[in-house]
């Protein structure tokens, strides 16, 4: 079995001391850029890689980022978001030989004790912050704690540049949500109704009412709202309840693809053949999107590329003390079979 490479190796092979080789990965002041090119190639060559608790013992730095989830596990499981999304995160950070700690917890008050020990006992550099809620408690939390914070999204309040926000990374959502309803609109439909996620959630409440002003533009009303929690389960329950009105709506945009594909699956079940009886938008174009029957028309925003801007961004907070906010190319329809023109 090849022995693995050292720092004694990495010094010898490069013509250094050892404390050299060691600023050289710690990005220290007194080695010349010419000296760490030169060590850093050297490391490669050997496949060296420092010990990262070693390096954390001489930084103070973690070499992690956290991210803390309030959500029920079956549901995180079932949502495409996160997994792209944590996957672009990673994507980042193995490239920069830092880990990625990650907390499900049920409730608000487990976050806020997550957010305490993972200070206390300094496991992680920096955080991401997702699912912006209105009166957002884990923002003044993570000030007080002075834990560096990227958002995915702007926190209610705060505009872009605002010098005493956390840095954003956002991608406008509501130019999906209006495309999705104004294609529905002009395929003929006059009875169009929304799924949509918590409404303490802000994207939640942002997409609801750029759907509703939508409808609205065209003289159509907007009161077909239910609120869910994401899962497929309660999209069903939703199309179900809707399916049932003496008036049912001739389409559906829900708030994201699993409460979408399970609308379809209720659909079948009842006999009713999409687009012909009823169309479906769901919202992420996750990869099953394109494989369900019908084809879904759904909403894009790329997670996977949200989670390499997100870190990006947390990795120059941490490392220079500044990051910009970053926008994001704008969330777009992609239309596919689940949508057409409403049955004369």
């Amino acid at each position: 079995m090849k022995r693995k490479a050292t720092i004694n190796d990495v010094a010898k092979a490069a013509g250094v001391s050892k404390g050299l080789v060691s600023f050289a990965f710690n990005d220290r002041p007194g080695v010349s850029p010419d000296t760490r090119d030169r060590i850093l190639t050297v490391a490669r060559e050997l496949d060296y890689r420092p010990s990262l608790s070693a390096r954390s013992l001489s930084t103070r730095t973690s070499y992690a980022f956290g991210l803390v989830i309030a959500r029920d596990p079956e549901i995180l499981g079932a949502d495409p978001f996160f997994p792209s999304f944590i996957a672009g995160v990673e994507r980042v950070l193995l490239q920069e030989g830092r880990a990625l700690v990650l907390s499900v917890v049920a409730d608000e008050q487990h976050e806020a004790t997550v957010y305490r020990t993972l200070t206390a006992d300094a496991r992680v550099d920096g955080v991401f912050i997702t699912d912006l809620r209105h009166d957002d408690s884990r923002i003044p939390l993570l000030r007080e704690l002075g834990m560096p914070a990227v958002t995915l999204g702007r926190p209610e309040g705060s505009h872009a540049g605002d010098p005493d926000a956390f840095p954003a990374v956002s991608l406008d959502d509501t130019p999906g949500i209006v495309a999705a309803a104004q294609h529905l609109i002009d395929l003929g439909h006059r009875r169009i109704a929304h799924v949509i996620g918590p409404r303490r959630m802000l994207h939640a409440t942002r997409r609801n009412a750029a759907f509703a002003a939508t409808l609205e533009a065209a003289g159509l009303p907007a009161d077909l709202v239910i609120e869910t929690d994401f899962t497929a389960a309660q999209g069903a329950s939703a199309t179900e309840t809707l399916l049932d009105l003496a008036e049912p709506p001739t389409a559906v945009v829900y708030g994201n693809d699993p409460m979408a594909i399970a609308g379809i699956g209720v659909a079948h079940e009842r006999g009713l053949r999409l687009p012909d009886d009823l169309s479906i938008t769901g919202f992420d174009d996750s990869e099953l999107a394109r494989y369900v029957y019908p084809a879904l028309t759904s909403v894009r925003t790329d997670p996977l590329a949200w989670g390499e801007a997100a870190a990006h961004a947390l990795l120059r907070l941490t490392t220079t003390g500044v990051a910009a906010d970053i926008d994001l190319e704008p969330a777009r329809v992609i239309t596919r079979a689940s949508t057409g023109p409403v049955r004369a």
